[in-house]
This record gives C-alpha cells, sequence and structure tokens, in this order.
C-alpha cells in the first residue's frame, strides 16, 4: 500500500510532536466521579512536597507579602487585582501535577480539574475540598461570586456558572496567583 507524502508528513510531524500535544485526561461525567477526583488529588503531588494545613492561617502584614510576591502576584493576591487575559503560561500548562497559592503553597487545584475555557485564564471546573472561601463581589455593579485562599486569604479570581457538567462551574483564576508543582517534580 503506498502511503500520499503529505500523509506520511503529517504522521511523522505527530509523531515528533507527540510529546507536546498529548490528549486530555478524561473528564469524570457524574458528581460522583467529581468527589473522587477531589477526594485522590494527592496522587499527583510530588513526591516528597510539604502540603501546608489549610487550618493553620498564614497572616502577614503588607510589607512580608510585598517582600514575598512578584508585585504581578501582589496586586492580584492581596489587593484583588485582576491580570491581563492571554498572559499566564499555566492556563497552557497540561502536564500533571497540583496547582498550588502562590500566597502560601497551599493546594488548589489539579492537572485533571483543569480545562481550556477559552478565556486566557487558567480555568478549573473544581477544587481540592478545603482550599476556598468565597464572597459575593460588586465591583462591576453586578455581583459575582469571589473566591480567596482559605489558609492566607489571597485572591485568586471568579467561579462562574458556565462551565463543563457535571459541575457547570468555572473557576476563573489568575495565573499569577498559582504556582504548578509538577507531578515528576521537574519545574
Amino acid at each position: 500500500m503506498k502511503v500520499k507524502s503529505t500523509t506520511r508528513r503529517a504522521l511523522l510531524t505527530l509523531l515528533a510532536l507527540g510529546p507536546f500535544f498529548t490528549p486530555a485526561h478524561a473528564q469524570p461525567k457524574t458528581m460522583k466521579g467529581i468527589k473522587e477526583m477531589q477526594d485522590n488529588w494527592k496522587s499527583l503531588l510530588a513526591p516528597g512536597t510539604a502540603i501546608p494545613d489549610p487550618a493553620e492561617p498564614l497572616k502577614l502584614a503588607k510589607d512580608e507579602w510585598r517582600k514575598r510576591l512578584q508585585p504581578a502576584a501582589y496586586d492580584v493576591l492581596r489587593e484583588e487585582g485582576t491580570e491581563r487575559a492571554g498572559t499566564s503560561p499555566l492556563d497552557r500548562e497540561k502536564r500533571p501535577g497540583v496547582f498550588v497559592c502562590a500566597g502560601c503553597g497551599l493546594p488548589l487545584f489539579t492537572s485533571e480539574m483543569k480545562f481550556d475555557s477559552g478565556t486566557g485564564w487558567p480555568s478549573f471546573f473544581t477544587f481540592i475540598p478545603g482550599a476556598f472561601q468565597t464572597k459575593t463581589d460588586f465591583k462591576i455593579l453586578y455581583p459575582r461570586t469571589e473566591y480567596h485562599c482559605a489558609r492566607c486569604g489571597g485572591h485568586h479570581g471568579h467561579v462562574f456558572d458556565d462551565g463543563p457538567a457535571p459541575t457547570g462551574k468555572r473557576y476563573c483564576n489568575n495565573g499569577v496567583a498559582l504556582k504548578f508543582i509538577p507531578k515528576d517534580g521537574k519545574a
């Protein structure tokens, strides 16, 4: 059987680029599947990663936060700012691992909870239980649900009701408010 050169070229290109275009994980289709994902989040944590206790609050003075965080992260986490859409490399992060708060290291999401919303911000359809507290935000005149790290109170983003089933939620997170820890521990 003769294979067309364009088909062969396309196949070779896909094989060569395969590691960069890995298929997305299968998203749970039921709330029971979401619960299992939430319960098993530690399976994506790199070996030896220290996990802060969300019940132990991290409270620092503004000057201490400024020393600890990059200016853009400080603006989002401590001043409830928003980074420009499309600027975070974490929006395109596809490796297995865990997303933690850039302020205090509390695990918030796993790579399995992430989806491409097309908004330009890292988006997730669920979160690690106990990771967030919420409040209502009226900054753009209509109410939105804002979520903050349960440990340090850092602002991460807003949750919307336009995410994929079965949760229907989209946790739209500022990338500068996150750090990604790959499962293999290689940054």
